[in-house]
């Protein structure tokens, strides 16, 4: 499980791939959290959102890695268009019950997420979203 995970916006991959070493600081606008799988629960959160399959999704080469290599270190991956259109275009009530299918579906792994919590991030990152799509930019994870 993952220590520090921080989503932030970024002009492009180039630029969000420089965020790597150090994460993105103060150059990038950014919220943090911590102690959960980001690389996993973006694809779980897309599928909550969009209906699509987890297997899929994977296959697919969600989430599309930007910078770093994943297996040991910091990691770089960009937000899919998809989930950042889905969750900006959610509204309040169906952040909370993605957070909670989210906080669910963490427990039945045997993870503990609160469903407050799990709330906080989903919605966090929705905010998020929909500052980087105003200012024609991507979100992007960092992960150390």
């Amino acid at each position: 499980m993952s220590n520090i995970v921080k989503f932030f916006v970024a002009p492009e991959d180039t630029s969000a791939g420089l965020a790597l070493q150090t994460g993105p600081g103060r150059a990038f606008e950014s919220i943090s959290f911590g102690n959960f799988d980001p690389e996993e629960a973006v694809v779980e959160w897309e599928c909550l959102l969009t209906g699509g399959s987890f297997e899929e999704l994977v296959e697919a080469g969600e989430p599309r890695i930007v910078a770093g290599q994943g297996d040991d270190g910091c990691v770089v991956f960009a937000i899919s268009p998809r989930l950042s259109t889905a969750l900006a275009d959610a509204g309040h009530s169906r952040l909370r019950d993605i957070a909670a299918s989210w906080a669910q579906l963490c427990a039945e792994d045997g993870d503990v997420i609160e469903t407050e919590i799990a709330h906080a991030i989903v919605s966090d990152l929705a905010a998020l979203v929909s500052s980087a799509r105003r200012q024609n930019q991507s979100a992007y994870c960092w992960v150390a």
